[in-house]
């Protein structure tokens, strides 16, 4: 979940407050409902599209789903799993008040262990997950990411000190404006790397 939590956060706070959830939306839908950790993605899931729909004018959205994310969040701890569930609240009280104030000043951003990520500060395997969600919202192939991750995360369990699966990983993250060169050289190295392990498998 850790990792999950890193991406979201890490997303929303580089602006992307409608792809943030997406981060967490999976992990969510596996979870038991009413368990804290469930009522916590569930209210970051609202929160960031409260924050969305406040970007977008739609006040009626945006006061609705920042009364219902303040429900879910309600009784966690201000800092529940090293998240700033008590900026959050705050927020969502004054959006729920008055949602034009998103007009005047950024909406908070959020921490996870008093530190406010963004995609430079993720580590592989919140990357993993940030990567396929950047994918999706640019209209990437979501599987050729997840194919490098499990290669990076071979890699990496077979000893290797780094891989450039995690590399290219990393970089789709955090250099937007090569993102198209990036995953292009993914894109090969996964395709080279799936052809190797067809020729091993037709050998038995």
């Amino acid at each position: 979940m850790d990792a999950h939590l890193r991406a979201g956060v890490a997303i929303y706070n580089t602006g992307e407050y409608h792809a943030a959830h997406d981060a967490w939306e999976d992990h969510w839908l596996a979870l038991d409902s009413g368990t804290d950790d469930e009522r916590l993605l569930h209210g970051l899931i609202q929160f960031t599209a409260a924050v969305h729909h406040a970007n977008e004018r739609n006040w009626s959205g945006a006061t609705g789903l920042a009364a219902s994310a303040l429900e879910y969040l309600d009784g966690l701890p201000s800092d529940y799993r090293g998240v700033s569930v008590g900026v959050a609240r705050d927020y969502l009280a004054a959006l729920a008040a008055d949602p034009e104030r998103v007009e005047r000043a950024r909406p908070p951003r959020l921490t996870v262990d008093g530190a406010a990520l963004t995609v430079d500060d993720l580590r592989f395997d919140d990357a993993a997950v940030a990567a396929v969600v950047l994918a999706e919202k640019y209209g990437y192939d979501e599987a050729v990411l997840e194919r490098a991750a499990e290669y990076g995360r071979q890699d990496l369990d077979d000893g290797a000190a780094t891989s450039p699966f995690v590399t290219h990983v990393l970089d789709f993250c955090t250099n937007a404006e090569r993102r198209p060169v990036v995953y292009q050289r993914l894109q090969q190295r996964v395709q080279r790397r799936r052809s190797r392990e067809t020729d091993v498998e037709g050998l038995f």
